[in-house]
């Protein structure tokens, strides 16, 4: 069994090699709190778009998750996260109702609002 990726860019690596960004950027997550300072951040993860599925949404998602990471734990904002081909053009909402999309405008970490991705503030949490 390969051991969690260390880095949001091994994680879009592992993407681009057949990898469910879902079940990988989960694993990362899980293994986040035990890796050293800004390592997990500090390499540029490889564009997907044009290279998988939804790939400049998962594009967005990742450096919307780096800055937030970094923004609650002190870390390193690092120059990638702020690459315009890592931003929506049109917003994407995590579900689809009205009402919860009001709800979501309010509530998105300040890291997924800049990206045009809304998603409850706890989306990151893992048991």
């Amino acid at each position: 069994m390969e051991p969690r990726p260390d880095s949001l860019a091994e994680v879009a690596r592992r993407v681009l090699r057949g990898g469910s960004f879902g079940m990988e950027l989960a694993d990362f997550l899980d293994g986040f709190r035990e890796l050293p300072g800004d390592e997990a951040f500090r390499e540029e993860p490889p564009l997907l778009d044009g290279q998988v599925g939804n790939g400049r949404w998962k594009d967005a998602y990742l450096a919307a998750v780096a800055e937030h990471l970094a923004g609650l734990h002190g870390l390193k904002k690092w120059p990638w996260m702020r690459d315009p081909r890592r931003s929506l053009d049109e917003p994407s909402f995590s579900c689809r109702s009205p009402a919860a999309r009001l709800f979501l405008l309010k509530d998105s970490p300040a890291a997924f609002k800049s990206r045009n991705l809304f998603v409850g503030a706890n989306s990151l949490d893992r048991v």
